[in-house]
């Protein structure tokens, strides 16, 4: 006995014929026309597709159009609640404009953000947002702004977060001065011998609020010895390990400011370790305030930066919904920054 034959899925001419109009009039209405349908054969049209169970196709549609409704969002690392907080944003603003976000993770790699950024454009998205931070004497920078500049050439938007990447539109982070208002703000709280935790030196964030917080000290007279200094991974473990580098050098510290969040609450669990009570021995500050470091303890003295608001800021201004047309360069300055004292950082 032969297997039954499997059900044909539903063409575009069928859900025209089951809505009794004709076959502009289903495509304008389920395609995204900018030529308007007349509401009442919209509403059929739409009855009838849900009803037959038809689906657009979007391959077909990014053909015609030279690009899907897809918004491809690149960052560092997903799990990272910086990124997952800037994601959120994109994700809510891009749903207000009928866009769909999919997420490709770079692991900061230069290279593998180049591949990717060839990959997406065989996809046609109607948007490219890059979230991570730049890197100095990246050997890849000059390609991705080829294949970036490529991509704006046949209609797609390309927009940064980090620093500025002119001609491309950027949302800009102050890392400097939000460092140096929060070691300004330390200083005025009595701490005196500092050290840091910095990122690896090539990525421009961690290079930017290192230089922000060095100048913020130097206001108050206070220097940074470059062995109190100490480079390691952009991430938890390496905030740790940082950590545990400046204790065995037994430099003499009374606050530790790690250049994230996810790095300052590793500087935490090694001070735990080593049996320093944080905030009571030593005190430990971060920099960007995603939501976890409001729930530790001791709670953690931070610079807030609107993560959420500087993922929709990015998507508004790729599409041209904010501030204008969005190869104008990008939009009106800096996100402002704010020092957040916690109790990690008491008073001396």
């Amino acid at each position: 006995m032969s297997a039954p034959a499997s059900k044909s899925p539903a063409t575009l001419h069928d859900v025209a014929r089951e809505a009794g109009v004709s076959l502009a009039t289903a495509s304008r209405s389920l395609n995204g026309s900018a030529r308007k349908v007349n509401e009442d054969y919209r509403q059929r049209v739409v009855e009838a597709a849900q009803r037959l169970g038809y689906t657009t196709n979007l391959f077909a549609q990014a053909v015609a159009k030279g690009s899907t409704t897809t918004v491809a969002l690149l960052v560092a690392d997903i799990a990272d609640p910086y990124f997952s907080s800037i994601a959120a944003g994109v994700i809510d603003a891009a749903s207000e404009e009928r866009l769909v976000v999919t997420i490709a993770v770079t692991g900061r790699d230069a290279q593998r953000e180049l591949d990717t950024v060839r990959a997406l454009r065989g996809q046609r998205p109607r948007v490219m947002i890059l979230a991570g931070s730049r890197t100095t004497g990246s050997a890849f920078e000059a390609e991705l702004r080829t294949e970036l500049s490529s991509f704006e050439d046949t209609g797609g938007k390309v927009a940064f977060i980090s620093q500025d990447a002119a001609p491309f539109a950027t949302v800009l982070l102050d890392n400097r001065g939000g460092a140096r208002d929060l070691a300004v703000a330390l200083a005025e709280l009595g701490y005196r011998d500092f050290a840091v935790i910095a990122g690896p030196a090539e990525i421009r964030t961690a290079q930017e609020r290192l230089d922000g917080f060095s100048a913020g000290l130097a206001e108050h007279g206070i220097s940074l010895p470059a062995e109190r200094i100490i480079h390691s991974d952009f991430t938890r473990d390496g905030g740790y390990r940082g950590a545990q580098e400046l204790l065995a050098s037994g430099a003499r510290v009374d606050l530790v400011f790690a250049v994230n969040d996810v790095m300052a609450v590793g500087v935490v669990s090694a001070l735990r370790d080593a049996g320093i009570a944080p905030g009571e021995g030593i005190g430990v500050a971060g920099f960007d305030d995603i939501p976890t470091v409001r729930d530790i303890t001791p709670a953690l003295t931070t610079v807030r930066i609107p993560l959420e608001d500087v993922g929709r800021r990015a998507l508004q201004l790729a599409t041209g919904s904010a501030y204008g047309a969005p190869d104008a360069g990008g939009g009106p300055g800096p996100i402002p920054t704010e020092t957040i004292i916690r109790g990690s950082t008491p008073r001396r």
